[in-house]
């Protein structure tokens, strides 16, 4: 289930990398700044050791998707930054224009057995390799 969603993530972003954002689309996306295959420069693992939120919306530059992850530009306080961020390390990808999210829970659970839980909302003790629709009511202020 992880793997298809996923792929989902990668034809969305494969069609901003050829179209650009459309209308007031806009990504949240966090990810795990300690995964061997992330790039990120020094100073922002230091300022974020375990996981990192970006954000695509008025200004990126530069989006490459590949079949493993994507690479952007990104700025942060008038400091261009090139990011690689593996799809394998995507924790959330939120789009809130369109109240669309996907939530991936620990990683270590095999793929291929994982469930998607799209009826429930999150509780407390959420089971391990569960992933589950974000509701997007949390983020609204």
């Amino acid at each position: 289930m992880h793997r298809a969603m996923r792929g989902l993530i990668q034809e969305v972003l494969s069609k901003v990398q050829a179209e650009g954002l459309p209308g007031a689309h806009h990504f949240f996306i966090t990810f795990d700044t300690k995964h061997p295959e992330a790039k990120l420069a020094d100073w922002l693992k230091q300022r974020y050791p375990s996981e990192m939120t970006v954000v695509m919306q008025h200004w990126y530059d530069d989006l490459k998707v590949t079949n493993d992850g994507f690479g952007v530009t990104l700025n942060f306080g008038d400091a261009p930054e090139r990011l690689y961020v593996p799809y394998d390390s995507i924790q959330t990808f939120v789009d809130p224009s369109v109240e669309f999210g996907l939530r991936f829970e620990t990683q270590e659970v095999d793929d291929d057995i994982d469930e998607l839980d799209d009826t429930d909302p999150p509780d407390d003790d959420p089971s391990p390799g569960k992933a589950e629709v974000v509701r997007l009511d949390s983020f609204r202020k």
